[in-house]
């Protein structure tokens, strides 16, 4: 099929569920195994010197800055499971039109069309 034919509700939910339900899986995956990752830095100087404490401290902000990225394609990857649930995915928020094949398959999130997204 064409990039600018209008695709069937059904053939987008079976040529892009699977990949979304995956990429969902992998991010919670991710999420789960970082959660350490993200704990308050213990502040006794006792036990880690001031040098390595900083160190632990900024790799703390740097996982909870990934986990902030992370959560928030978590949420477009549900959002883009209900509009296909709903038989709204694949169309742009803006205009209506198609937002085309090739652009889904190189984020399967987006909710606007080439034009609208400029």
């Amino acid at each position: 099929m064409t990039d600018d034919a209008d695709p069937d509700p059904d053939e987008l939910k079976s040529r892009y569920l699977a990949e979304i339900q995956g990429d969902l899986r992998d991010l919670r995956a991710s999420s789960a195994e970082t959660a350490g990752d993200r704990r308050p830095v213990e502040l006794d100087q006792q036990s880690v010197g001031r040098l390595s404490r900083m160190d632990a401290m900024q790799q703390q902000a740097m996982a909870s800055a990934q986990e902030t990225r992370r959560n928030g394609r978590i949420r477009a990857l549900e959002a883009a499971i209900r509009r296909i649930e709903a038989e709204e995915f694949g169309w742009c928020v803006d205009c209506g039109a198609f937002i085309g094949f090739r652009r889904l398959d190189v984020d399967p999130t987006a909710i606007r069309c080439r034009d609208c997204a400029t």
